[in-house]
């Protein structure tokens, strides 16, 4: 007791407040403690350990050859050979080059190594037999209904394997083995318009060998990693995909403007070809053309 009377201990809110507060503080670090540091030093020492295994070195090797290639062939001087240059000419196919590398993405979530094994095979499998016998399918193709829109096929297989990102269980597994074999079918398509009648196999085989790398390169090496944190990136890649695929169809059905020809000066003759080019003819004085042949009267 005080002079006063009064007792010199807290009072009862205050008691209630400092006993809150210290809980507060007690829970707030126990979760701290709970939770990881993503550089704690057993994170660390995990992605140490797994960097020295055989598998992730294989992977990355693998992963770092192709920015090697590309850099050399671009940065020495040298005639480029046909299988170099079917290499270079899948790099230049953007958005199935974008598809290819969701396809990897997808393999590299999947659940068994049969299902990996089902996406990589599937999508070589139609390759190769694409390019080998392009010729006589597609004349048979053009024979089809798919013949009157094989320009559908690219937005298509862009928009499948997009698709197939979102999905999870065996409905991923299925559609990502039909997108893996549509997005091999419309390479297919470019690789061998572009090689059409001629056939040069360095040139096909530059092309498959790319394709692949694209394929199995990045997805091997991010299944030494696999877990719950590929879903969010890989359905944010998968809507990418969607959307790359509904701007190249829009802009496939949306018409190019036409600019109208200049009209026709004095001194010269305006005539539009069949193809709509505009011909533009010198006439001397007298409204004939100076590159016609002379008359008799001449």
């Amino acid at each position: 007791m005080t002079k006063q009377g009064k007792p010199s201990g807290p009072r009862p809110g205050q008691a209630e407040a400092a006993a809150a507060q210290s809980r507060a503080e007690r829970r707030r670090a126990e979760r701290q403690a709970r939770a990881p540091s993503p550089v704690s030093p057993g994170r660390m020492a995990a992605l140490s350990a797994k960097a020295a295994t055989t598998p992730f070195r294989i992977a990355a090797g693998l992963f770092l050859f192709g920015p090697l290639f590309l850099l050399l062939s671009q940065a020495i001087p040298h005639d480029y050979g046909f299988l170099e240059l079917g290499g270079l000419f899948t790099l230049s196919v953007y958005d199935l080059v974008l598809a290819i590398l969701g396809l990897s993405i997808g393999s590299a979530m999947a659940e068994t190594a049969a299902d990996l094994r089902a996406i990589w095979l599937t999508f070589a499998a139609i390759m190769l037999v694409m390019l080998l016998f392009f010729d006589p399918i597609f004349v048979f193709i053009r024979t089809t209904p798919l013949g009157d829109v094989l320009y559908l096929i690219a937005p298509v297989a862009v928009a499948s394997a997009g698709l197939a990102l979102w999905l999870k269980g065996a409905p991923r597994r299925y559609a990502m083995v039909a997108a893996s074999g549509l997005v091999a079918f419309s390479l297919s398509l470019f690789i061998g318009l572009d090689d059409l009648g001629v056939g040069i196999a360095d040139f096909a085989s530059g092309a498959l060998f790319c394709a692949l790398w694209l394929l199995v390169s990045p997805g091997l090496l991010l299944r030494q990693f696999r877990g719950p944190w590929l879903i969010i990136p890989s359905r944010i890649i998968g809507s990418w995909l969607v959307v790359i695929a509904i701007i190249v169809t829009v802009s496939l059905y949306v018409p190019m403007p036409v600019v109208a020809p200049p009209p026709p000066t004095d001194g010269l003759q305006s005539g539009p070809l069949s193809d709509g080019t505009l011909l533009e003819i010198p006439l001397d004085d007298q409204g004939v053309s100076e590159d016609s042949p002379p008359t008799p009267e001449q």
